[in-house]
């Protein structure tokens, strides 16, 4: 199992970035999703997860109504779109998945919203 994220970087407040989880070594539609992310000096935190067919999500309750994720299982990628961003929404975003009970992590992606 691979799980490569993409699409962190920069951004103002009140802006927005897209971040991709590329999938590999797994039968993608089969498993539901999930985007964690882990602020310096916390724990690490769920953000986001989807289901395998992509018919139901859930969200942490402060970033409802800003961030949405979404997957696409013909190129076995999930995505995390994120606007309105706030300065509390800096960290590192980790893409997860369960298989055959052992959970999988990607290298994560830094964002950092800044003035």
């Amino acid at each position: 199992v691979q799980l490569v994220e993409s699409g962190g970087g920069l951004v103002q407040p009140g802006g927005s970035l897209r971040l991709s989880c590329a999938a590999s070594g797994f039968t993608f539609s089969s498993y539901a999703m999930s985007w964690y992310r882990q602020a310096p000096g916390k724990e690490r935190e769920l953000v986001a997860v989807i289901t395998s067919g992509g018919g139901s999500t859930n969200y942490v309750d402060s970033v409802k109504g800003r961030f949405t994720i979404s997957r696409d299982n013909a190129k076995n990628t999930v995505y995390l779109q994120m606007n309105s961003l706030k300065p509390e929404d800096t960290a590192v975003y980790y893409c997860n998945t369960r298989v055959a009970g052992i959970k999988y992590w990607g290298q994560g992606t830094q964002v950092t919203v800044s003035s």
